[in-house]
């Protein structure tokens, strides 16, 4: 290695990490990612326990062209690493008075369910989705693909025309408002103000261009990762391994080392490591708290408010649901009541929404013969001390009465396997503050520009990447995290 190739240190393996150290490692630089777990992947990684396999984190794959960017930047091909299938059902849903609906993924068929299934016209269906496309057409290059906090972002011709349009873009209304403004039918209004909960918000509160969120699913399509969501980390783990990234596991950062207001590296266990330039992959309170203890932190950035976070069963099942598919959704009564619980009261309704992914339908060997892995979900306020044991117990209890009450099924006795993972155990293994699955919430119409940037204002050479940055949490997101980075650093 001569002495010009330059330096970067990663703090943190999880997806955003990953893909920063991989496009670094692919433009020249010579990276190290320090992990303080013994494994990689953060939130996205899996477990496996008396004959189940269970992924522990997020579960929805979408816009694989993310994945496919990066394998093209290392110049390798991911088929070697990386195989997924295109799902035909995106989604089943199940409402208390019967009502069932199983989302599909081409448009038109979709639409032609739902006008059977709801009190809407199917091209009110199709007339919605291409509002949404065209929101996302004019905002993507602008709040997902580039810096939001650096001036030459707009002067670009996209952003000149999204401000033209800002009005088609509904920021001032609310995503639920603007649901029931367009459809009738309560069921299909909280069907479409679901998507809020996709980075961790209330329909009613974030803002209407949220609407977007659906295109994403039904134009670019939702699909199966070969072994499971585990594997798009222990692909790009793999990648980063092969290009030459170097990995420390079980090694905790405790400072980044900061000179003359430049990052010059990080401490860990009393050894310095110097860099070029460092990019934090940790949550960005924990990264300003701890790591940058002595330097000055943005408060009014760090103290926006959290988004949800998640209480997850996973439940060894010993029958098999024919009429369930890898994605399912039970719904709340009282959706708005919900959302209260979570944002407000910082408490668990007793008729949570519940989303159940079920890998085995997809993998059989996830499963037992004859029965299926559940990985059982709701969304819950993030951890500010609250009693989890007792809530808990609580919802379980309120889950197993609703899913027998939906399917017809003495549901308890079906359970042969559990496992729980609350905001306090999000917290501890990730780090991510408060156990928010994607940092600030974005019940706000400038949260995208409240959001932490993907650099330091004020210091030098230091750099942030994952889910509680610029643009956002979930899988597609903090992989653009990784693009945003490694391009500002290449520029720069």
């Amino acid at each position: 290695m001569t002495k010009n190739i330059k330096k970067a240190i990663v703090v943190g393996a999880g997806i955003g990490g990953l893909a920063t150290a991989i496009r670094l490692q692919s433009s020249g630089f010579a990276v190290t990612v320090f992990e303080s777990n013994t494994y990689f992947g953060g939130k996205l990684t899996a477990f496996e326990e008396s004959g189940y396999r269970f992924d522990m984190g997020p579960s929805l794959f979408t816009m694989p062209q993310f994945i496919e960017d990066l394998f093209k930047t290392a110049d390798r091909n991911i088929e070697d690493y990386f195989q997924y299938q295109k799902k035909e059902t995106v989604c089943n849903y199940f409402y208390e008075d019967g009502t069932r609906f199983s989302a599909k993924a081409d448009v038109k068929q979709f639409a032609e369910n739902a006008e059977k299934a709801f009190n809407v016209d199917e091209v009110a269906i199709i007339n919605y989705l291409e509002r949404s496309k065209k929101k996302y057409d004019l905002t993507a290059s602008l709040f997902l693909e580039k810096s939001l906090h650096k001036f030459q972002t707009y002067l670009s011709k996209d952003t000149i025309k999204a401000i033209f349009q800002i009005n088609s873009l509904d920021i001032n209304t609310t995503l639920h408002a603007y649901n029931a403004a367009v459809f009738k039918d309560d069921k299909l209004v909280q069907l479409f103000d679901r998507f809020a909960t996709y980075n961790g918000s209330s329909p009613y509160q974030t803002p209407g261009i949220m609407s977007m969120i659906p295109h994403l699913e039904q134009y670019f399509g939702t699909y199966f990762p070969k072994g499971g969501m585990h594997s798009i980390t222990q692909s790009m783990y793999k990648l980063a391994e092969d290009i030459g990234v170097k990995f420390q596991f079980n090694t905790l950062v405790t400072e980044i080392l900061v000179e003359n207001k430049t990052a010059i590296g990080i401490l860990e266990n009393g050894n310095k490591h110097f860099a070029d330039v460092v990019i934090s992959n940790a949550d960005v309170v924990p990264t300003y708290r701890k790591l940058l203890s002595k330097q000055k932190a943005p408060e009014k950035t760090l103290q926006q408010p959290r988004s949800s976070s998640a209480l997850i069963f996973y439940w060894g099942i010993t029958k098999e649901f024919p009429d369930l598919d890898l994605h399912n959704i039970f719904f709340s009564e009282d959706y708005k009541t919900e959302f209260d619980y979570i944002f407000n009261k910082k408490d668990v309704f007793e008729d949570p929404t519940i989303y159940v992914n079920i890998t085995s339908k997809e993998e059989k060997t996830d499963a037992p013969k004859g029965n299926e892995n559940w990985f059982v979900m709701v969304n819950v306020p993030s951890n500010t001390g609250q009693n989890w044991d007792e809530i808990i117990q609580k919802t379980k209890k309120n889950i197993i009465a609703k899913l027998s009450r939906v399917l017809n099924v003495d549901f308890q006795n079906l359970i042969n396997f559990e496992s729980v993972l609350d905001p306090r155990k999000i917290e501890s293994n990730t780090q991510s503050y408060q156990g928010a699955l994607y940092g600030a919430s974005s019940n706000n119409k400038f949260a995208a520009f409240l959001r932490h940037p993907n650099f330091s204002q004020h210091i030098k050479n230091l750099y942030f990447c994952g889910g509680s940055v610029h643009p956002g949490g979930g899988i597609p997101l903090c992989l653009l995290s990784g693009k945003i980075v490694s391009e500002l650093i290449l520029n720069d």
